[in-house]
């Protein structure tokens, strides 16, 4: 650990921990806040990937800090063997913990699916595409404002290149991506198309009972909306949800498009933060 850390913030009990690091909850005496602090054992990173993923973190996080919707990056601190990130403390239940075998209203749904956005749309217009947005990394904080977090998958397009590598979560991540192909950061709104569609339906749109499955019917990208569980969601909702999970990303929305959707302006779906 950083003695630098320890001498500016006070460590008190574990509240996550991962493949590489542990996250305890913090507290800084001259603020009188706490955070939550991200400590990561660099002698366990495997390869050069994961060295990459841990500097891309902390990188990203800074340059998109702060916005309401992204976990705000506060602190820095590194030594030979340690990492440590002071973040925004955060509710410990994610997105995940919420919609799992249960749909929210569209109501609900259209709250959080907006913020989500306009975390992506910050990111985007900053040059920053996230790669692996799923409901694990969507976070609340003790007002229940939405928190985007985990950029150790995120890259660089500022400068019009596209992307590459096979990165994400199966039911989430975008076929071109799986195809092999160069991409765009229009891979994060097709995540975001598939995150709404779990909110509204209470499955995901594309299943298997493999990982190798998954990635068939991502690639088929056979979209269909069962009566049994869309039959009370609106026209507008499931007008949405073509154009975010469209398998051709020339035809897929922006994420400032899908934010000027008519779905989050309809009567009757409440879309403000509180």
């Amino acid at each position: 650990m950083c003695e630098a850390l320890k001498n500016k913030y006070q460590l008190f009990e574990e509240i996550g921990r991962g493949q590489f690091g542990t996250i305890f909850r913090c507290f800084h005496p001259i603020s009188n806040e706490f955070y939550a602090c991200k400590i990561i054992d660099k002698r366990l990173l495997a390869d050069s990937t994961d060295r990459e993923c841990l500097e891309n973190e902390s990188k990203y996080m800074t340059l998109l800090s702060p916005h309401p919707n992204i976990v705000r990056i506060f602190d820095v601190f590194e030594n030979e063997d340690f990492l440590s990130m002071v973040i925004e403390l955060c509710e410990p239940n994610t997105l995940f913990d919420r919609i799992v075998n249960r749909p929210l209203p569209e109501r609900e749904a259209a709250s959080i699916a907006k913020q989500l956005l306009e975390a992506i749309v910050h990111s985007h217009r900053l040059g920053v595409a996230h790669r692996d947005i799923k409901p694990d990394n969507v976070l609340f904080d003790s007002r229940n404002n939405l928190k985007l977090a985990d950029f150790g998958s995120a890259e660089w397009f500022g400068d019009g290149r596209n992307m590459s590598g096979v990165v994400g979560t199966p039911y989430y991540v975008a076929p071109e991506v799986l195809m092999g192909r160069d991409y765009n950061e229009k891979v994060d709104v097709w995540s975001c198309g598939v995150i709404l569609y779990i909110m509204l339906a209470g499955i995901p749109p594309f299943y298997g009972d493999s990982a190798s499955e998954i990635f068939e019917s991502v690639l088929r990208a056979n979209l269909r909306f069962p009566s049994r569980l869309f039959r009370s969601i609106s026209p507008t909702a499931k007008d949405l949800l073509r154009k975010m999970i469209s398998r051709d990303p020339s035809r897929r929305l922006s994420a400032e498009q899908a934010l000027r959707h008519p779905w989050f302006l309809s009567g009757g779906v409440a879309t403000d933060q509180t």
